[in-house]
C-alpha cells in the first residue's frame, strides 16, 4: 500500500498515528503516539501533535504550534503562527495532572489567530474567530469574532470570515 501523504524528513512519527491521505507535515515536526489527523492537513514548520489528539480534515496549523493532548480540531480549523493551547487549568511541577487533561474543542471551520491563548476547557463554535494575541478563557459562540485579553466578543462574521451584522438569515449553516 502507497502512503498518500507527506512527511519532511525532519519530522517524527511516533507509532501508532493515523494520518490521512493529501496531509502534509512540514520540517521539525513531531506527530505523537495516538494521534489521528484527517486527510488533506497542513502542518508547518516546527509543530507538535500531542498523544492521542484528533484532528480533523482540511486542518491548517500554522508554523510553532503545539496541540496538546486533551485538545481537538474538528474540520476545516485554521491555526494561526504561534498560537498556544493549553490543557491544565492549575499547572505545578510538582503537583502533575498524569493525563487529566482539560477538555478543549474547536469546531468545525473557526480560526484562531495568529499568538493567541486557548485556555483549557473551552469551546471554540462553528467558524467563530478569534483575533491575533487574543486571550480565550471562555466559550465563544458559533460565528463570533472576539478579540482582546481577556477575549471578549466584537462582532460576527460569515462563513468566509467577514464581518456582518448579526443577521441569522446571512449564516451559511450548511453542512
Amino acid at each position: 500500500m502507497v502512503e498518500e501523504y507527506f512527511i519532511h524528513s525532519s519530522s517524527i512519527v511516533d507509532p501508532d498515528v493515523v494520518i490521512g491521505s493529501g496531509t502534509k507535515i512540514w520540517h521539525f515536526c513531531h506527530i505523537q503516539s495516538g494521534a489521528r489527523i484527517g486527510e488533506n492537513c497542513s502542518f508547518g514548520q516546527n509543530v507538535n501533535v500531542g498523544n492521542r489528539v484528533k484532528i480533523g480534515n482540511g486542518v491548517r496549523v500554522q508554523n510553532n504550534v503545539s496541540i496538546y493532548e486533551g485538545v481537538e480540531l474538528e474540520d476545516d480549523v485554521f491555526c494561526g503562527p504561534s498560537c498556544v493551547f493549553t490543557n491544565v487549568l492549575v499547572p505545578r511541577a510538582k503537583y502533575p495532572v498524569h493525563g487529566v487533561y482539560q477538555k478543549t474543542l474547536i469546531c468545525q471551520g473557526a480560526s484562531l489567530g495568529a499568538n493567541c491563548t486557548i485556555v483549557c476547557g473551552t469551546t471554540i463554535g462553528r467558524c467563530a474567530m478569534v483575533a491575533a494575541g487574543a486571550v480565550v478563557t471562555k466559550d465563544v459562540p458559533p460565528f463570533a469574532l472576539v478579540a482582546g485579553v481577556p477575549a471578549k466578543q466584537i462582532g460576527w462574521v460569515d462563513e468566509q470570515g467577514n464581518r456582518i451584522d448579526y443577521n441569522p438569515s446571512e449564516l451559511n449553516t450548511s453542512e
